[in-house]
């Protein structure tokens, strides 16, 4: 299933398009202001990226900005009220595929975005970040293996998997509800410690040795991986 971010602050129009491309049968997911919007853009695990321009913290323009230095091919399509031709014009240059001024046509935002799934076809995931940084944590998203430090971690099939999830969503707090379905295909149990078990395992492979830890805990809402004090 191909997957698409919207990163979109009015709520009500980041709702709609989403639930407009889920009934199209896409993956979507919504960051509501240009911080997270920025995180979840560069995990390179998007097919397409729709962004509105004026944002909380970091706008759009950032946000592309960032993609393309990073050499991402990912497809991006300006979703903004913004219609002069100098932001048209800005967008386009810092590497924005498209640009669509609200108020929009569902359809045509749809049709777009199939045309531009079409063109990049196997080629998106061929261009996707095969390495996730974290500070000096590295992760080989091909080879399923990781560093810190430059020092080899080892890891279980698993302990990859839950890793790799967090890096994915670097600074986002995942909940183990998420992580139970993501990792381990199942329904979250609450009668079941293993997600903790798995989370001290990690803990003592890739923090235990380092003044800097990587591996947070929220306490009650889930865990994330971040480098930012």
């Amino acid at each position: 299933m191909q997957r698409i971010l919207i990163v979109e602050d009015e709520v009500k129009v980041a709702n709609a398009v989403r639930m407009g491309l889920e009934e199209n049968g896409f993956e979507v997911e919504v960051a509501y202001d240009g911080r997270m919007g920025k995180s979840l853009a560069v995990s390179g695990e998007f097919d397409l990226v729709i962004l509105d321009l004026n944002l909380p913290h970091n706008n759009g323009y950032e946000i592309c900005e960032i993609i393309r230095r990073r050499n991402m091919k990912v497809p991006v399509i300006m979703l903004t009220a913004l219609g002069g031709m100098d932001d048209k014009m800005q967008a386009f240059e810092l590497g924005a595929d498209d640009y669509l001024v609200k108020p929009f046509d569902f359809r045509e935002l749809l049709a777009r975005i199939r045309v531009f799934l079409k063109r990049a076809g196997a080629e998106v995931s061929h261009h996707r970040n095969d390495k996730l940084l974290i500070g000096d944590l590295e992760i080989d998203r091909e080879r399923k293996e990781a560093w810190r430090a430059g020092k080899k971690i080892p890891l279980t099939a698993k302990e990859y998997q839950l890793l790799e999830l967090l890096a994915l969503h670097k600074g986002k707090v995942i909940s183990k509800m998420t992580i139970a379905e993501k990792v381990w295909n199942i329904d979250f149990d609450t009668g079941t410690n293993v997600i903790e078990v798995y989370i001290n395992f990690l803990r003592k492979k890739i923090d235990k040795d380092f003044d800097v830890k990587l591996l947070h805990t929220k306490t009650g809402m889930g865990y994330f991986l971040s480098d930012e004090s």
